[in-house]
């Protein structure tokens, strides 16, 4: 069914967005029953079923006049897909239910779905079904499946003597935010990254099979993800400052909002960047980065002294 461009969800009625949505999402091998039952069937080979939920709300979680439908999708998948990453998995499957108000264009939830969908590409995964409703304002509700072949890699393994190491970009979405609250749209790199995230979606899986002893994606911020490890496993870490590099588009947008850079890279979330716990720097895989050191204690520090910038995102 084809929907005039200035068509909304009013218009095209539940189930006849819904018709048009599940022919957004290809279905993968694993996927016995998709879309159109009360139930998706999955086919589970060997490993162990990993699941996980997040939800996004319009306003706290993103705003439509900072980011398009199909920027949302892939942030709401990309978010998700991490999760199973920083357990070691590979999604598999997901669910997503968004809630909308009446008069939102149609044109923004096909969007919004055909960027999940090429999210969820990115590592083979399936939208498997989901469900629609009305409401004030846009909210999504995700669930992703995913599975692990050896031994999740769980937030509480870290011991004494562990390094602590980080793949994938840091900050850049924190500047992107801090640039798009101004007023602005440059540097468009830090923009980009925080309209939509590229998770180091092969990364986790690898960690785990190097002998990770624990792993956290970083969402809300990097000192709160190592606050997670820290308290979970018993442990005191350590983040060195002088093991990042900071970037140039970060170094500019400090400057412009008066900003220590640095605290893009500790404070900042929505990156989805892995951060994880080593035996030793042996067995850090290549590609990943030595930024701390676990040692007996509690708490996290920074350069060996508590932080009193900001440690990251919370959600109340």
């Amino acid at each position: 069914m084809a929907f005039p461009s200035d068509a909304t969800l009013a218009d095209a009625g539940e189930f006849g967005l819904i018709g048009e949505l599940v022919r957004l999402f290809p279905q993968g091998e694993q996927v016995l029953v998709g879309p159109g039952d009360d139930a998706a069937v999955l086919r589970v080979r060997t490993g162990h079923v990993v699941v996980s939920t997040d939800l996004m709300v319009e306003g706290r979680h993103f705003r439509r006049e900072w980011a398009s439908g199909a920027d949302v999708g892939h942030r709401a998948a990309a978010q998700n897909i991490s999760d199973i990453n920083a357990m070691g998995g590979t999604a598999t499957s997901l669910t997503v239910g968004l809630a909308a108000p009446a008069d939102l264009p149609v044109q923004w939830a096909l969007d919004f779905a055909a960027g999940f969908a090429a999210e969820c590409e990115l590592v083979g995964a399936s939208v498997v079904g989901g469900d629609l409703t009305r409401a004030d304002q846009v909210v999504i509700a995700v669930t992703v499946l995913g599975a692990c072949t050896q031994a999740p890699v769980l937030r509480s393994g870290a011991q004494p003597g562990d390094v602590l190491a980080l793949t994938g970009r840091q900050g850049w979405a924190a500047g992107g935010l801090a640039v798009l609250g101004r007023g602005f749209r440059s540097p468009r790199a830090l923009v980009e990254a925080y309209r939509r995230p590229a998770p180091p979606y092969q990364e986790g899986a690898r960690a785990a099979e190097a002998g990770a002893t624990s792993m956290i994606d970083v969402s809300d911020g990097l000192l709160a993800e190592a606050g997670h490890l820290a308290a979970d496993s018993g442990v005191a870490i350590d983040v060195d400052t002088s093991s990042f590099e900071i970037p140039e588009p970060l170094e500019a947008v400090g400057a412009a909002v008066g900003a220590d850079p640095m605290s893009f890279v500790l404070g900042g979330g929505d990156d989805h960047a892995l951060l994880a716990t080593f035996p030793d720097r042996g067995s850090v895989p290549e590609g990943w980065t030595v930024v701390g050191t676990v040692a007996a204690g509690e708490g996290v520090t920074v350069d060996g002294t508590p932080y009193d910038g900001p440690t990251g995102w919370t959600h109340f």
